[in-house]
């Protein structure tokens, strides 16, 4: 992961609960940074440990702050710094997640040693949509629930998430149904 990942995850405690919880978090997660470069990339599992720490700390799940974290991002990170990029990728939810490939490409461009996860939609009615998300990464479909909730409400739509698939059940990947309601 790129630092302004772990960077982002610092903004959300910092900006909610204060310097002193986030340094909390931070020496309970075992991490030695005291800061993150946003374009350099980081090991996998610092980012996880300090999602780990934070439930710990915060007397959270694991589940709760991966999704928290997932919307912070987009209503938060992603608008404050890559708001044009953002926009860029389609005028409603349906249209921003068929443009998610094209969408990782052009960040990409912006991390060149980025390995984004893969997207996939299928079963598309006027209704809803499957999401597949395959990625070598383990643990973050609850960060990608929280993405499409934050993307949701980016785009002022009401939808229900549901999990149909998982490779905690022995699956290759994840599959979200999205349902608008």
């Amino acid at each position: 992961m790129y630092g302004i990942i772990n960077k982002s995850i610092q903004d959300l405690v910092v900006f909610n609960f204060g310097i002193d919880k986030w340094n909390a978090i931070r020496e309970k997660s075992g991490i030695a940074q005291d800061f993150f470069i946003s374009n350099e990339p980081y090991d996998n599992d610092i980012t996880f440990q300090l999602a780990k720490a934070a439930a710990v700390e915060m007397n959270m799940s694991l589940s709760d702050v991966l999704i928290t974290f997932g919307e912070w991002w987009v209503l938060k990170t992603t608008k404050e710094k890559y708001a044009g990029l953002m926009e860029s990728g389609g005028s409603n939810l349906k249209e921003f997640i068929a443009n998610l490939p094209e969408f990782h490409n052009r960040i990409m461009l912006i991390y060149p040693k980025l390995s984004p996860p893969e997207f996939k939609v299928t079963d598309v009615t006027n209704t809803s949509m499957n999401l597949h998300y395959l990625s070598s990464r383990e643990g973050y479909q609850e960060f990608v629930r929280g993405l499409i909730q934050g993307l949701s409400k980016m785009f002022n739509e009401n939808i229900n998430l549901e999990l149909i698939q998982s490779r905690n059940d022995g699956h290759s990947h994840e599959i979200f149904k999205i349902t608008w309601l």
